[in-house]
């Protein structure tokens, strides 16, 4: 008994998650491109004006001074999860607007494991 016991203990503790750290991180510029998607349509909540952001960075070659390479946004598949990832990280309702205005620049940490990402915190400077 006390041998399974340990069993289970040694298999649950290798199961558990393991915490999430920094797996990337980049500065953009948020202009005018940023804020409107690919047919035109005036974009309205951060995660998808972030996630135009990367697209025309990597996909389009559409960037502004300031604008950073990132180890995460250039696959589709990642750009795609980014608003998942917004709701399990952290941006501020105030930063958020502010970001939605455009002219304002961004630092964007990405959190996860490998090449996995869980979530972004995103902070917003004018």
């Amino acid at each position: 008994m006390k041998r399974l016991l340990t069993a289970l203990a040694l298999l649950a503790s290798t199961t558990v998650a393991q915490a999430d750290s920094l797996i990337g991180s980049y500065v953009a510029y948020i202009g005018t491109q940023d804020l409107y998607n690919s047919n035109g349509q005036r974009l309205n909540e951060p995660w998808q004006v972030l996630r135009q952001d990367r697209a025309n960075y990597h996909r389009f070659g559409i960037s502004q001074p300031g604008d950073e390479w990132d180890p995460f946004f250039g696959s589709i598949d990642n750009r795609a999860a980014m608003e998942r990832m917004i709701m399990n990280g952290y941006i501020e309702p105030n930063a958020a607007r502010t970001l939605l205005n455009g002219g304002a620049t961004v630092f964007v940490r990405i959190y996860g494991t490998g090449n996995t990402g869980r979530s972004v915190e995103v902070t917003v400077v004018r």
